[in-house]
């Protein structure tokens, strides 16, 4: 999953699409997950990330993430796979 390069992403995690004009808010999960996107870490690692932070099981986290990047493609946030 990339970014694309023309989202701005606040620290607190609000979104901004240029493209689109339109804005978006994550909560804090979702606005750390976006940092690891943005400094291009795998999948496998942003789930180990959640699932030690957050004491969450990784069938979960897994199943969380991947609805999360369906938002995000929806959104144009994320380049298609």
């Amino acid at each position: 999953m990339k970014i694309k390069q023309q989202i701005a992403i606040s620290d607190t995690g609000f979104l901004f699409n240029p493209s689109t004009g339109e804005s978006f808010t994550v909560n804090p999960v979702g606005a750390e997950i976006l940092a690891m996107l943005r400094d291009g870490k795998p999948e496998d690692q942003i789930l180990e990330t959640v699932t030690e932070t957050y004491a969450v099981e990784k069938k979960t986290a897994e199943k969380d993430l991947h609805e999360f990047a369906g938002m995000l493609k929806m959104f144009q946030i994320i380049d298609k796979e």
